[in-house]
This record gives C-alpha cells, sequence and structure tokens, in this order.
C-alpha cells in the first residue's frame, strides 16, 4: 500500500481542480522557483495554488513547519481530510515527500502531481519543454 493516495498526471490533476470545488494545489518549491520560473494559474477556476516551501530557500533545509503550515492553510479554506490535495514541485521528488507527510496527518487524498511543474529534461538537458505542467500547456504565470 502507498503512503499517500498516489500520482497523478497534470492534466487529471487540472481536471479535478476544475471539476471539484474542494480541490486544492499546494506548490511545495521555493520562492525562488515560484518568481523566476512561475505558478500554475488557477484563477480560470476561481482558485489560487496555496505556497508552501518544503525545503526553504536559499539553505534549502527542509521547512519544519511544512505540515503546520498547510494544515492551517487548508484549515482556513474550509478543506476536509477527504478532499483532494495535490502537491506539485519541479519534478516530482519534493511533491511526493509532501504528500506522504500530509498523509501521515490524517489526509487521505494526497495525491502527488507526476511530472511537476517543469517536467522532465529534454535532450538538450533544459526542463520545461517535456512533460509537467508548462509543456503541457496548462495555464501559469510569471512574476
Amino acid at each position: 500500500m502507498n503512503s499517500y493516495a498516489g500520482d497523478k498526471s497534470v492534466q487529471e490533476t487540472w481536471t479535478t481542480l476544475r471539476d471539484t470545488q474542494a480541490a486544492v494545489l499546494v506548490d511545495v518549491r521555493t520562492r525562488a522557483e515560484w518568481s523566476f520560473v512561475g505558478v500554475a494559474d488557477l484563477t480560470g477556476v476561481s482558485k489560487e495554488p496555496l505556497m508552501v516551501e518544503w525545503q526553504m530557500f536559499p539553505s534549502m533545509e527542509r521547512n519544519v513547519q511544512f505540515t503546520t503550515a498547510v494544515d492551517e492553510q487548508l484549515q482556513q479554506l474550509g478543506v476536509t481530510k477527504q478532499d483532494p490535495i495535490f502537491f506539485i514541485c519541479r519534478s516530482g521528488q519534493r511533491s511526493q515527500a509532501s504528500a506522504i507527510a500530509m498523509t501521515e496527518l490524517g489526509y487521505s487524498a494526497c495525491y502527488n502531481v507526476a511530472g511537476g511543474f517543469e517536467g522532465d529534461l529534454d535532450a538538450d538537458g533544459h526542463r520545461g519543454t517535456v512533460g509537467g505542467w508548462k509543456a503541457s500547456g496548462l495555464p501559469w504565470r510569471q512574476s
């Protein structure tokens, strides 16, 4: 048995965020990634992603307040422990760890967004062109 609800594609994630009012996207990348790489734009489905770093920039130390911060924000939104929660990072590792941590806190529908925001490396060693949120044509924005 998985220690979280499993992986979902970026398209499955978008569809659930669009069709399920209580569904939430939690972006666990760093502040630098949010600023320079971009973030999912959920305004078309009248939502905003929750932004909580799994590892804190620039030290990249694990954010020991992660589960507390996410739990508090989910409660403020009225999200229950059974509602779908999607965790996204660059490529899927931090988000998987985040989904596991929140499952351990009692949330039963925590999903890792497979491929993450930027997807896999392409033939030239660049992210953002193969798989992931950005390359799939889903809405996103940069500051």
